[in-house]
């Protein structure tokens, strides 16, 4: 398994786009449209298959009929909120994880247009089922549709991706179970660390 995308969630996702315009000297892509999620994205390639998702409401959608995904609703700034791993086969690999201990959830189909007008569409476990609050990262399998990568998206450099957790042995069993590698750190209070390279310089995401 291997990084798919990281999820960085806020409420406006205009203004995010522009500061981390600012901070990483790329403007990101636009991705799409999420119906009847009241979301919409726009994507940094991280190098290889890998993308951070800019993620935040839609204003040209009704309001949802419950929460918005990543918690948006209740962000009052952007953060790092959850990341994916992708696999070839979702059904397989949920298996796997669940002899393991480790339960990700049922598998659902997921779909948004592309800029263009194209359908894409994938699989995924249910990020708000990823453990210990997103640390642990959902999966994704994205079939024969076209991976989002190779729209060639404006590129930064991914130098590192950290999981910090009061009790990092509590969380080593399901990042195992599901084959996500990153770095686990001791820290206060649980969070996802990213730390990015630029075209105007290093920038850490939290």
């Amino acid at each position: 398994m291997e990084l798919d995308h990281l999820v960085y969630a806020t409420p406006d996702l205009d203004a995010t786009v522009a500061e981390l315009e600012r901070r990483l000297g790329v403007r990101a892509a636009v991705g799409g449209r999420h119906p009847g999620l009241g979301t919409r994205n726009r994507l940094v390639g991280l190098g290889g298959r890998s993308y951070l998702e800019i993620i935040g409401p839609d204003p040209e959608q009704d309001d949802p009929a419950g929460p918005r995904p990543f918690l948006i609703d209740e962000l009052d700034r952007a953060a790092l909120v959850a990341w994916a791993v992708a696999v070839t086969d979702l059904d397989a690999a949920v298996a796997r994880a669940r002899a393991q201990g480790y339960d990700p959830g049922e598998p659902r189909d997921m779909s948004r247009r592309t800029p263009s007008g194209d359908l894409l569409a994938w699989r995924l476990t249910p990020p708000e089922r990823a453990g210990h609050g997103g640390l642990v990262p959902f999966l994704i399998d994205w079939g024969a549709a076209r991976h989002p990568t190779e729209d060639d998206l404006p590129r930064v450099e991914l130098v590192s991706l950290t999981v910090a957790h009061p009790d990092p042995g509590a969380v080593r069993p399901a990042l195992a179970a599901v084959g996500a590698t990153a770095a686990l750190t001791r820290e206060p209070a649980p969070r996802l660390v990213a730390e990015l390279t630029g075209r105007a310089g290093p920038v850490t995401l939290t």
